[in-house]
């Protein structure tokens, strides 16, 4: 073989199909496609977004494809649009996954910002609704077993920007009006820092601040322990699938217990619109969560009705006082009662492993979206939905291929093996490695599969 040199490059006046380079492809969202095309997902979307569009003009980018780069966000890890469209620019596989020809660039990332304004909330609750119908279809989506839990998400908003709502005044002349006050005429940044650490009564709270930058962010402590401008999703999670079959985002200083009662009718609504048999008072369906969410008259406005509640309760010295209330009594027995059997127990391990892996996955080890980069609660309600719809979609190719996300593919062994995975077939597999420094390959493995 020769040595190859690196020439000067000059653009070719004509080029045909044939002669671009191709690349093989990622399994994963060849995969990925495969399913999204056999459902018909660019046709619904299309569909969807119609009556949002004008007849006239130049042509959006389809919402297919819109859809599919916040999907692609989600497997990639990407928190920013604008590196989504980066991510998508630098790949073939991606592009091929968006179903971009030669010709056609990559989305901008104000594209995608503009999109995802004018398109109503409703309509990424409709995708999100769509994949969980195709889970549905592949019995991933059961309805009998739901568990329910919150965590924080960092907004984009820093702390040093709030003001007071009753004068409108910064914490930063706050703190030099409090120095000029203790006597330091020209403090600098370090005294204001040590001031702020030594105040006696050093609080802050949603009352008397607020962010002029995202007035929808709430001063919150991270579960890291730091206190930062936040939001709150929380997921509704059926234990038998470890599906999401509900995602909200709440305003951050609100309790567990003020927001079940959201997060439990989105969660009835789907249910009702994906399953044959949604939680009703006739056939109530397990509703498990923490200590968090326990409260004396969530038990009661849950008991009777379509919620057979599992919810863990606090230790308490003493014993309960109940002043005559006794459907609060009885649904407070009632559900120490379920919580404390076997069955209850086991749940109780399932929510605490199914629940907390959504949010693993949504917010750090795939979606990335512990620290957003959207302001409005709206705003990133729309793109959370997305990606909560992509932690689905990765249970769906967990489920069909083995991998759930394109990394899983990276470590496996059969990633370059794409056998047809069609019902009435068989295939054969064999894995070949090298041994040692020679050449020679042996077979270590043969795997069978088909019905």
């Amino acid at each position: 073989m020769g040595l190859g040199r690196q020439g000067d490059q000059q653009g070719t006046m004509y080029l045909a199909w044939d002669e671009i380079p191709r690349s093989r492809g990622h399994v994963f969202y060849d995969r990925l496609q495969q399913i999204l095309r056999k459902a018909g997902f660019d046709g619904f979307a299309e569909k969807l977004c119609k009556p949002f569009y004008s007849d006239k003009g130049r042509p959006s980018i389809p919402p297919g494809r819109y859809f599919r780069m916040h999907l692609v966000g989600y497997f990639e890890g990407i928190d920013s649009e604008r590196g989504i469209e980066w991510r998508c620019a630098d790949s073939l596989s991606l592009r091929n996954f968006l179903q971009l020809s030669p010709k056609e660039s990559v989305p901008d990332h104000s594209s995608l910002s503009r999109t995802r304004s004018r398109l109503p909330l409703a309509t990424h609750q409709e995708v999100f609704t769509w994949v969980l119908k195709l889970l549905s279809k592949d019995g991933l989506v059961l309805g009998g077993r739901i568990g329910v839990d919150a965590s924080t998400m960092e907004a984009n908003a820093a702390l040093k920007t709030i003001v007071r709502r009753d004068t409108s005044e910064s914490y930063r002349k706050m703190l030099l009006r409090m120095a000029k006050e203790s006597g330091i005429d020209s403090p600098i940044d370090e005294d204001l820092a040590r001031m702020d650490r030594k105040r006696v009564g050093k609080t802050l709270s949603n009352k008397d601040w607020r962010s002029p930058v995202d007035p929808e962010a709430k001063i919150a402590k991270m579960k890291d322990g730091r206190t930062h401008l936040a939001y709150k999703p929380e997921h509704a999670v059926d234990l038998d699938t470890g599906a999401v079959v509900a995602a909200e985002v709440h305003e951050a200083d609100k309790g567990d217990t003020s927001t079940l009662q959201t997060t439990l009718k989105a969660a009835q609504e789907s249910l009702r619109r994906v399953t044959s048999t949604p939680p009703c008072p006739d056939d109530p369906a397990e509703l498990v969560a923490d200590k968090g969410y326990f409260s004396r008259d969530v038990l009661k406005v849950l008991d009777g009705g379509p919620w057979r509640t599992r919810i863990a309760e606090p230790k308490r010295n003493g014993l309960n006082s109940w002043r005559g209330d006794q459907e609060a009594r009885r649904a407070v027995y009632n559900n120490r009662i379920r919580i404390s059997s076997m069955v209850g127990k086991a749940m109780g391990k399932q929510r605490t492993e199914l629940v907390e892996r959504s949010f693993e996955h949504t917010l750090d080890r795939c979606g990335g979206m512990r620290r957003v980069w959207l302001r409005g609660r709206e705003n990133i309600r729309k793109r959370y939905l997305v990606h909560v719809a992509g932690f689905n979609l990765g249970l769906l190719m967990r489920v069909k291929t083995g991998h759930g996300t394109p990394r899983g593919w990276a470590s496996a062994w059969l990633a370059l093996i794409w056998p047809d995975q069609h019902p009435s077939m068989a295939y054969l597999a064999i894995v070949m490695v090298v041994k040692g420094r020679c050449c020679g390959i042996i077979p270590i493995a043969i795997i069978c599969g088909g019905e």
